[in-house]
């Protein structure tokens, strides 16, 4: 078994108090270092460092409110590359390999792991020292591939999916868009507030059941 890598993320540039950690546990940001180092499931901690400062770029903090790097997106994307969607478990994978309609959707050899290793090194080995104008001109160059394309939706997933999957820490994401989180009804709350603005608090999916859910990329064996 190879060593583990890991991030090395300042506390500070995390907009939420909760991520969660490589066996889907939630943890607290607590550091006396001021930084937390997360345990990476599939990428190297230079991959990792590449991929974040790219989706920084995709989808950038600013006046409006917090970015990617804040809603820890880079674990989002590391734990869906590492699960059973990364190794392509639920496409068929056979031959032949050929370019098809847009509606049959992708239908190319490469799975997302793949297409991953193969795209980074397209960004870049000093990508992350590059001001964010060069970032961008970079990431122009390489719009037009699937890497990016995968990459982009990855990014927008990370920052609005449910926390329990990696990403939108703190629930950032949807404080963001003024998402309240997968509520089923809002009975309880018509009587109470008739006739006046009702702004829900985000809660994330486990917070309303009231015990740990596990995604899809937390299969076992």
């Amino acid at each position: 078994m190879k060593r583990r890598e890991l991030l090395t993320v300042p506390v500070k540039s995390l907009g939420g108090l909760l991520i969660y950690g490589v066996a889907g546990e939630a943890i607290r940001l607590q550091a006396q270092d001021g930084a937390l180092r997360i345990p990476l499931r599939f990428f190297t901690a230079a991959e990792a460092r590449t991929v974040q400062a790219a989706c920084a770029r995709i989808f950038p903090s600013d006046e409006s409110g917090p970015g990617a790097t804040e809603a820890n997106v880079i674990v989002y994307i590391d734990r869906q590359l590492a699960g059973p969607w990364g190794r392509d478990k639920y496409r068929y994978t056979k031959g032949p390999w050929v370019e098809s309609f847009p509606e049959h959707g992708y239908q190319a050899k490469e799975n997302p792991r793949q297409i991953y290793r193969a795209g980074i090194p397209g960004l870049g080995d000093d990508f992350t020292n590059l001001p964010p104008a060069g970032q961008d001109e970079r990431l122009r160059a390489i719009e037009r591939t699937l890497f990016f394309q995968l990459l982009r939706t990855h990014t927008i997933e990370g920052m609005f999916s449910d926390p329990l999957h990696g990403g939108n820490a703190g629930l950032i994401g949807w404080q963001l868009v003024g998402f309240p989180g997968p509520r089923m009804s809002y009975r309880e709350e018509i009587d109470k507030y008739h006739g006046m603005p009702f702004e829900a608090k985000p809660q994330s999916l486990e917070q309303m059941v009231g015990h740990k859910v596990e995604g899809w990329e937390e299969e076992k064996g």
